[in-house]
């Protein structure tokens, strides 16, 4: 989908600031960060959406992923990590860094925009940007978390499990999941010790992109509409708890 991004525009953190709260749709440069671009209206919340490790935002997945949520009321964010900066920069494929410096790199953003946005920024991501947003949400409080396809473990390890730091994440969680995701399948999963802010929401045969078997006689695009919209749906009905709580609290 790179052949219909928009034209992307320098701007500083000033700016940055004027279009986030304003919900400007757009593609921006921003001064000291990177990429960034935003989709829809916050009419339900707002999420910062990490890419994963083999692409980064402009990747048809994400673009599709965050305008379909954004479709559904929820102003979304996404951005290049810097090792993703730097291949688009030379052409150059090279590996993620250590999940650590990603987290912090994830908490930088985070720090950056969530005094920004009109509704509490809500933390997500695809794969690896989910995993490093679950560790972030394990480290300082945030409103929910949104993870497409979380990589429980490697392919081809299952023991590996990457949960250790789940047990400290206390916001609502929602783990969109495709059935053969080899990062993780709907049966190795119903095994896992997982806590209870957190919810899996299984996308029909679909793999680690949400792309089903021809055989399903479903697509890829329906898979990530459905995850999109069960994520919007997630995050309205959190959103709903929460200011019927705060009212009762008041009463």
């Amino acid at each position: 989908m790179d052949n219909h991004w928009p034209e992307e525009v320098s701007i500083d953190r000033h700016t940055l600031a004027e279009r986030v709260a304003q919900q400007v749709n757009g593609c921006f440069r921003v001064e000291g960060l990177g990429p960034l671009r935003l989709y829809g209206k916050a009419t339900h919340g707002s999420l910062l959406l990490a890419h994963g490790a083999g692409a980064g935002h402009r990747s048809a997945f994400m673009q599709q992923f965050a305008a379909a949520i954004a479709d559904q009321g929820l102003q979304v964010i996404t951005f290049d990590f810097g090792y993703m900066q730097q291949m688009q920069a030379t052409g150059k494929r090279r590996p993620p860094p250590a999940i650590a410096r990603t987290v912090e790199e994830l908490a930088g953003w985070y720090a950056c925009l969530a005094p920004l946005t009109v509704k509490p920024l809500w933390l997500g991501g695809k794969s690896m940007g989910g995993r490093a947003a679950s560790m972030l949400a394990s480290e300082q409080p945030c409103p929910g978390l949104m993870i497409a396809g979380y990589p429980f473990h490697p392919p081809k390890a299952p023991d590996r499990l990457r949960l250790a730091h789940w047990p400290d994440v206390k916001a609502p969680s929602l783990i969109l999941q495709g059935e053969r995701d080899p990062f993780g399948t709907r049966q190795e999963v119903a095994a896992f010790p997982l806590p209870a802010c957190l919810e899996i929401a299984w996308l029909t045969d679909g793999d680690h992109d949400f792309k089903p078997r021809r055989a399903s006689g479903l697509n890829q695009t329906i898979l990530i509409d459905e995850a999109a919209a069960l994520g919007a749906s997630f995050v309205r009905a959190q959103s709903c708890s929460e200011a019927s709580a705060k009212r009762a609290f008041k009463s």
